[in-house]
């Protein structure tokens, strides 16, 4: 995970051998419905983000084209994992993991709750509050995990495995409630019923996202007694100087997230952000493009480095840079194929007619049943797995193959037609697989390749390398309307198939590399 310090003291025996939750500590179960519910908050809403941007006034939606609605999109997402950097560091730091968690989760519910009130600037009020919140609670609930078991525990792995269940359960439930809310004929005759305008219908699904925090935050609080010593004490350094350095980052930081905030509360409100985001979306960019060239040319100029240790680094940037292609792709399912499951897909199945947002739901479900198989995979095959690379080439042309089977669906959409929902179907399990090829993957070859110093750092720049793709993911969202969209389904997975040939091409100099 990202930014993670060395962990605190063991925790007491009852915590590291306790199998209350399914033969774990039972403090596992409070991370895992905690994280059930941020994730619920979190993709309920991103589910109908962009739907709700561009749907028209008089539905009920701002108003937005698509460049307009791809930037905050893209910058919004971005910012989310960009935020967990500061955010571990926070924890690591000054709160300690534990309480890091409960701040973010009251931030993430503040911050829906925001969004449910139908104005434009706690629109972006909403947005800003679910950033900080989410920057605080994702890097530090995951680290909490890993502390409730000894180094020796050979429990550890599938209590991870158990964990990243919560996630995914909350991923499939959330679409489904929020989008049901949000598109729902039903709900809006509800509405109506009850005498409220049924275009009012998108704030309540993220009012239910707020409903989906708040219990999560209850759920979190009730089992505080099982998480033992778990993310309870930051890591202090022994030099005063560094203390008083690193509080005085924290005092800068506060403050300029105060300002950060406050400005976009006023610019929404003085209707100057509305008109346009896209030039705060466009700085940020190019702020995150200079940050990750300024980081990697600092990194690997250090004159520090072995020469074992300067070749992992490389192989390390050969993988960030093949896993900020493919988060670009992935992460559309938010942005560019939600409009098309809205736009140009016949959204009934079995005689049954359901919202475009529930299609959300399907990634997750794919991931349940098709975990437990991949990690089967790669334990038969035994001598034979692929190497890192070789997956994150798989994970490359999987993610291309996807938005290319949607070229004839796109094609068949442009006459008129709506297509049918297996099209987006096999595009997600398509996804998935590549999903399953690169991203535990990636997060085990960071951890197995970078040097032991700057270990928790490497992690970070997983992070970073989420927040770049989703950032240009956004901006070709942005090009919904301006390109036909057999021209944009096809350069997108034409680009990623291209990336995984050239990425099989190094494979074996990398491996030769590594084995040097």
């Amino acid at each position: 995970m990202a930014t993670i310090a060395a962990p605190p003291a063991a925790a007491p025996t009852r915590v590291e051998f306790d199998t209350q939750f399914f033969g774990h500590p039972r403090g596992l179960s409070t991370l895992f419905f905690t994280e059930f519910w941020e994730r619920f908050s979190y993709y309920g809403m991103r589910a109908i983000l962009i739907l709700f941007m561009t749907a028209p006034i008089a539905a009920g939606g701002l108003g937005f084209d698509t460049a307009k609605a791809g930037v905050v999109y893209g910058t919004y997402t971005s910012l989310v994992w960009f935020a967990s950097l500061p955010g571990g560091w926070i924890a690591d730091r000054f709160l300690g993991q534990r309480r890091a968690t409960l701040y973010g989760g009251i931030v993430i519910m503040l911050g829906h709750i925001f969004l449910a009130i139908p104005s434009i600037s706690t629109f972006y009020l909403g947005l800003a509050c679910v950033v900080l919140g989410t920057g605080l609670l994702k890097p530090n609930v995951s680290t909490m995990v890993g502390q409730l078991y000894s180094e020796q525990d050979a429990r550890r792995d599938a209590g991870f495995s158990l964990f990243y269940m919560g996630i995914n359960l909350g991923a499939f439930v959330s679409p489904l409630v929020c989008g049901w809310l949000a598109q729902g004929p039903e709900f809006g005759a509800i509405l109506q019923n009850l005498g409220l305008r049924p275009e009012s219908s998108w704030h309540w699904g993220f009012g239910a996202a707020a409903v989906g925090m708040f219990f999560g935050v209850l759920r979190y609080l009730r089992g505080w007694k099982y998480l033992g010593e778990s993310g309870m004490r930051p890591v202090m350094p022994d030099d005063p100087s560094e203390q008083a350095r690193n509080r005085r980052w924290l005092q800068a930081g506060i403050l300029g997230t105060i300002g950060i905030v406050v400005a976009i509360y006023a610019l929404g409100r003085s209707g100057l952000l509305h008109v346009a985001p896209e030039g705060v979306g466009n700085a940020f960019g190019v702020g995150l493009l200079i940050v990750t060239v300024v980081f990697w040319t600092s990194l690997l100029g250090l004159r520090s480095w072995t020469h074992v240790e300067r070749k992992r680094l490389l192989t390390i940037l050969c993988l960030f840079l093949a896993s900020v292609v493919f988060w670009s792709l992935f992460e559309q399912a938010g942005s560019t194929l939600n409009l098309f499951a809205e736009r140009s897909t016949n959204n009934r199945a079995f005689g049954w007619s359901f919202p475009a947002s529930w299609f959300q739901s399907v990634g997750a479900i794919f991931i349940v049943l098709l975990a437990p198989v991949f990690a089967w995979l790669w334990l038969k095959l035994g001598r034979r797995d692929p190497s890192s690379p070789t997956k994150f080439v798989f994970g490359l042309v999987f993610v291309g193959l996807g938005f290319a089977v949607l070229i004839p669906a796109a094609t068949l959409a442009a006459t008129g037609v709506k297509v049918s929902p297996w099209w987006l179907t096999l595009t997600y399990l398509l996804h998935t697989i590549g999903e399953l090829c690169l991203s535990p993957v990636g997060l085990s070859a960071t951890t197995k390749l970078a040097p032991a110093r700057i270990g928790g750092l490497m992690m970070g720049v997983w992070f970073l390398s989420l927040s770049l793709g989703n950032y240009l993911g956004g901006r070709v969202a942005g090009l919904y309307e301006s390109f036909a969209l057999p021209t944009l389904f096809g350069v997108v997975g034409g680009f990623a198939i291209v990336a995984g040939v050239v990425l099989a091409l190094a494979v074996r100099p990398i491996n030769k590399m590594l084995k040097a």
